[in-house]
């Protein structure tokens, strides 16, 4: 039994090891996984930035290339114009006055000649400059000033093919291709496909095709001559003429030398100038008023440009967005200087909120060695690059993790608890079989041996009997009353067990009837009396005077007998062979004790006794008879009558067992 019992622990034992073992790596590897799809979190908010950032990209160009494209001048005649008028109306370019639209700063115009016209022009050359701050001022001269020191160099092939080509009137302009930047610079872009992100080594690149002219076509308008030559006409004396000013590296500087130049330049352009202007080009054209111009106007390209030595970019060099715009055989480049300020303004807006708990980010143009950096997205506009360093809150995940463990060792702490609870009640439960078992085996040898000696002196007696071998009338009364004796004993044994059987299977049935417990304790001392004295013993009683009571006749004899017969079985060799019987009552209880001046009960017996089969002598060496169910009975009666029952240490040696039944009238 228990070499099998000791196998299951093992293995149970194990079981339990491997499952912590596999739980704990299970939680390794549940770890790993929870970074990897933070990272992926980090991947979606990236791509989530990268589709708004190119949105408000692609709603920027849109708007951009739908724009007119006389608002680049200052002057604009009326489109809207479909037949011969005697006036035609000259209004402001709607960018005129500011520098800043959205993402463009500095709109402009190039025609073939390397002229450069923008909507500003005559607030720098003209009174209305005198309401201009000497800030703004210098931003718009600093604009032109580097328009004509850089775009215009980057352009000038270009221009000067688009002067000799040959090309007809309906027919659709040839495309343009991305510009390179100047002095050999050129930007690394890496596509698969569009709108996918690219994975390298140092993050993900994240491509914003919003300038990839692929599915940009060029916008055919007509208009009628004469608004053209209109046009031509109003701002043929808005060119601004400024000269080298490139090698002062001071705006305000600038905006001074600018005012003094306006003072002694040719006198202003008044509206009468302009009207007069605006006759002349009409007389011009008067043989073909009626005829319309082609205005091919192509996509916009990105233009990269050395970094003027004054402006800080992010993309390391100036980004310009260019067009071609071609009206007959005259060519112009229009466009404006990418607003970098404002496009990072953008990314982080979109950035900020698209951020999920937890995570930062901060926006550099060059990636940082030894930067705590959970994940990077590189931004890839096709002219330059961001980057997007994410960070995470360490604590975020370590905190999941934590809870993940804590979880974990709790129902691993209560498997373990519950598997040692399960192993210690099986260990105690097969003890308490062995034991058990053990108490039956020696049960039933005491049982053999008390029946086996009554039943010899029963069978000898009666054979001498039977034989007429007893002569002496005083010898047969005695083998009579050893016989009669004997069978006391044999049904006493015989009743124990009966009892015995029914209360382990509830079968016991008890009667209870108002009477005189010590009649029924007299009855039973009277019997037990010649048993006594056989053994050398005299029992005396005290009994006090008690209430009529409702108790069981049978029980109540049983424990009396139970208690009778024990106290002269363990104090067979005490010197005072006395068994003194008692009865007392009190609010609750009637009493009855049995005191015997044997060797007594060791304490730590004292509860064990009543156990069932329970002897306090070994099997095999033992020398009172009995089967250990007597107390146990004793116990079982006493609680049938809501009573219970207790050892009490006699004087000056000794025991007493005192049994409560409760009070029932």
């Amino acid at each position: 039994m228990y070499k099998r019992l000791i196998i299951l622990s093992v293995i149970i034992v194990a079981a339990l090891g491997g499952l912590t073992v596999l739980g704990y790596h299970a939680i390794e590897k549940w770890s790993q996984g929870l970074k990897l799809a933070r990272l992926g979190e980090f991947a979606d908010v990236a791509e989530q930035i990268r589709q708004d950032v190119k949105r408000k990209l692609d709603e920027f160009i849109s708007s951009e290339e739908n724009r007119r494209y006389t608002d680049y001048q200052y002057y604009q005649a009326d489109e809207n114009i479909t037949h011969r008028q005697q006036e035609i109306p000259v209004f402001n370019s709607p960018l005129s006055g500011q520098l800043e639209h959205g993402l463009a700063y500095g709109h402009f115009q190039i025609d073939a000649g390397g002229n450069v016209l923008t909507p500003n022009d005559l607030l720098i050359q003209n009174a209305d400059v005198k309401s201009l701050s000497d800030e703004l001022y210098a931003k718009a001269v600093s604009s032109s000033i580097n328009v004509k020191n850089n775009v215009v160099p980057a352009l000038n092939g270009l221009m000067m093919n688009s002067v000799d080509a040959k090309v007809d009137k309906k027919a659709t302009a040839p495309r343009s291709t991305p510009l390179k930047a100047a002095k050999g610079q050129s930007q690394k872009r890496r596509r698969t496909g569009k709108g996918q992100a690219i994975q390298d080594q140092s993050g993900a690149n994240y491509p914003i095709e919003s300038l990839d002219n692929r599915d940009r076509k060029a916008q055919v308008i007509e208009q009628l001559n004469v608004v053209f030559q209109t046009n031509i006409a109003a701002n043929a004396s808005s060119g601004i003429q400024m000269g080298d000013w490139s090698s002062q590296p001071d705006q305000q500087q600038q905006a001074r030398m600018a005012r003094q130049a306006e003072q002694s330049r040719e006198p202003e352009v008044d509206a009468d100038n302009i009207n007069a202007l605006l006759n002349e080009q009409q007389l011009a054209v008067q043989g073909n008023i009626d005829e319309t111009v082609q205005v091919t106007i192509e996509p916009f390209v990105p233009l990269i440009v050395p970094q003027n030595a004054n402006e800080q970019s992010i993309f390391d060099s100036q980004v310009f967005l260019v067009r071609h715009v071609q009206i007959e055989d005259r060519h112009f480049w229009q466009g404006f200087q990418l607003n970098e300020p404002r496009l990072i303004d953008e990314v982080k807006e979109s950035a900020n909120r698209l951020m999920r708990e937890g995570m930062s980010f901060e926006l550099t143009q060059t990636q940082k060695e030894g930067e705590d950096t959970a994940y990077r997205a590189t931004l890839d506009f096709g002219f330059g690059n961001l980057i997007l360093d994410f960070k995470d809150n360490p604590a975020l995940i370590g905190r999941q993790i934590s809870q993940l463990r804590i979880w974990y060792f709790s129902i691993i702490a209560i498997v373990l608890l519950a598997a040692t609870l399960g192993l210690a009640s099986l260990w105690r439960n097969v003890r308490a079989q062995i034991k058990l078992a053990q108490k039956k085996d020696d049960f039933i040898s005491a049982v053999s041996h008390e029946l086996r000696t009554p039943l010899t002196s029963i069978r000898m007696y009666s054979e001498m009997l039977e034989k007429n071998w007893v002569k002496s009338k005083d010898k047969l009364a005695e083998y009579y009353r050893s016989m009669r004796q004997e069978s006391e004993r044999l049904s006493r044994l015989i009743e124990n067990m009966l009892d015995f059987s029914r209360i382990q299977r509830g079968r016991k049935k008890y009667t209870f009837s108002i009477g005189d417990l010590n009649k029924c304790i007299e009855g039973v001392v009277e019997m037990m009396a010649p048993y006594a004295a056989q053994n050398g013993f005299s029992i005396k009683t005290h009994l006090e005077q008690l209430e009529q009571t409702a108790f069981d006749s049978d029980a109540v004899k049983q424990i009396v007998v139970n208690l009778l017969d024990n106290a002269i079985k363990y104090a067979r060799n005490a010197d005072d062979k006395i068994v003194t019987v008692r009865t007392r009552s009190d609010s609750q209880f009637v009493f009855i004790e049995v005191e015997d001046h044997g060797p007594g009960v060791p304490h730590r017996q004292r509860k064990k006794i009543f156990e069932e089969f329970y002897r306090t002598e070994a099997e095999a060496t033992r020398e009172t008879a009995g089967t250990g169910l007597g107390l146990a009975l004793v116990k079982k009666f006493a609680q049938a009558h809501n009573g219970f029952v207790e050892i009490l240490t006699a004087r000056p040696a000794g025991v007493i067992f005192r049994v409560g039944l409760a009070s029932q009238s």
